[in-house]
């Protein structure tokens, strides 16, 4: 796990704020809401697979399996 994956969930949470923030304010609060769904999907999408690679290296690690 480096670096880069906690800038990029953090790059997705800034933009997914920002959408959610200016759709609002403009009045499409579903839209807000669905975009914000959206955004923690993919985020969780790829903490998952970051966790499948963790835990991969560990098998090999130990050499379990």
């Amino acid at each position: 796990m480096s670096f880069n994956l906690v800038l990029t969930v953090a790059g997705i949470g800034i933009l997914v704020g920002i959408l959610a923030m200016l759709l609002n304010e403009s009045g499409r609060k579903e839209m807000a809401q669905a975009v914000t769904i959206a955004g923690v999907v993919v985020v969780l999408y790829i903490v998952v697979q970051s966790m499948s690679q963790l835990f991969d290296l560990v098998k090999s690690v130990f050499q379990l399996y």
